[in-house]
């Protein structure tokens, strides 16, 4: 084994990004104060059902074309929690109608990419690039968004929690990666002192790797002593198609989510440069029995919002200078299929949770789902792209200005989505 290669697999053990070759992350340097207010983003792979998320219970069409997994109205049997006098929530995710009822929620629907791709690992990658159509672009947006921000970079100011570093994070600005459950805060082989010695012989006067061997111990440290100052993520049980697996990419099913969020939690509190959060949890693709308040979407709809409300709970005052975005590559199809199920569609809800939104209302562009309505005759349209949605909150939640948020989102036309997601 070259010596690279194992640097490389011993900073993977370690949890280190240890930024290697063309495309290494490297520490940025700034001057300043970093901003309080944060940003987490939790994409959910493999294209969630929005339509049995945020239903559109007040109009006939959607029990036509969902006869048996469809929500019922609020207030029946198995129905949906009343949002407004049109939409209804799934009851899964009642731990989160507290925050409705704060206006400290809300959701964007008819919102997506507008690149018209059904494929997963496509949309997937347009969505964490943020530049749908272009599968060229080298870094993720919210590694931009980190490179942007002002402030004095720290090694953990911007937290990954999976299997891998995501393409959404990947990049020339530093940042972190854990692994899902209770093993990303444990110690790995560089605590050993004999190995981490070795290593620190090796490596700390290195000038070419030094400095970002010494970030990724700084970085290891900060969130082995945040979680110090302060549950495990998994798969169920469960089979899954070939293709739901697939269309995880890595990510696991949501049932560990409730742990990872209270974990997630104390490491903002306690360690307070962190700024940016992502996580992905997958499961989403429900092609075959996908169920109506039961079964297999309510069952990952249940740990979602419960570590969601965990989340929020657990960050306490933080909550309030806190942004959560929740996305899924594209939605659904509008009629379910032979299988009880549903297909690839693509206009899709995003969720919006945090202090300083403006919540309690459901915006977006909302055409209904009558036949004439609908995308190519199956599919909510998306008359809202995601990215004015998130440059939003980039500028009003995190003070970014024209020039950055062209950088972040650069193909993305200069105009605004039509409503104030963010309070001023």
């Amino acid at each position: 084994m070259q010596r690279r290669d194992f640097l490389n697999t011993m900073a993977a053990a370690a949890g280190l990004m240890i930024p290697l070759g063309r495309q290494a992350w490297a520490a940025t340097a700034a001057d300043g104060n970093p901003t309080k207010n944060k940003l987490i983003v939790v994409m959910l792979r493999g294209a969630v059902d929005g339509l049995n998320v945020v239903a559109p219970v007040g109009d006939a069409n959607y029990a036509r074309l969902r006869p048996t997994i469809g929500l019922a109205a609020p207030g029946q049997d198995g129905g949906a929690l009343a949002l407004d006098n049109y939409f209804g929530l799934h009851p899964a995710l009642a731990p989160l109608m507290p925050l409705w009822q704060q206006q400290k929620l809300a959701f964007v629907h008819a919102s997506g990419s507008p690149d018209p791709t059904r494929s997963h690992f496509d949309a997937q990658d347009y969505m964490e690039s943020a530049t749908p159509g272009n599968k060229g672009t080298a870094d993720g947006w919210m590694n931009r968004l980190l490179a942007g921000l002002p402030g004095t970079s720290a090694p953990t100011r911007a937290l990954s929690i999976g299997p891998t570093m995501p393409r959404i994070l990947s990049g020339h600005a530093a940042a972190v990666n854990l692994a899902n459950g209770a093993a990303g805060t444990r110690a790995n082989i560089l605590d050993k002192p004999a190995i981490g010695g070795a290593f620190d012989a090796l490596y700390a006067n290195n000038a070419r790797f030094g400095r970002t061997y010494q970030d990724g111990k700084d970085a290891h440290k900060e969130v082995m002593d945040a979680a110090s100052a302060g549950g495990t993520g998994g798969m169920d049980g469960g089979a899954m198609s070939r293709e739901m697996v697939a269309a995880n990419g890595g990510a696991p099913l949501p049932n560990g989510f409730p742990d990872d969020a209270a974990r997630l939690a104390s490491l903002m509190r306690n360690d307070p440069h962190i700024q940016l959060a992502f996580i992905a949890l997958g499961g989403w693709d429900t092609h075959a029995s996908q169920g109506a308040a039961t079964g297999q979407l309510a069952n990952r709809l249940a740990p979602l919002g419960q570590g969601l409300a965990v989340l929020a709970q657990r960050l306490g005052p933080m909550f309030d200078d806190t942004t959560i975005v929740v996305m899924s590559e594209f939605g659904r199809t509008a009629r379910e299929n032979g299988n009880r199920g549903t297909d690839h569609g693509h206009g899709n809800v995003m969720w919006v949770l945090g202090g300083g939104v403006a919540g309690g209302k459901v915006y977006g562009d909302w055409r209904g789902v009558g036949d004439g309505q609908l995308h190519e005759g199956r599919d909510v349209p998306v008359t809202t792209d995601f990215r004015s949605v998130l440059a939003q909150i980039s500028e009003r939640h995190l003070r970014l200005g024209d020039q950055q948020l062209a950088q972040i989102f650069p193909a993305l036309a200069q105009t605004a989505p039509g409503f104030n997601l963010m309070r001023a």
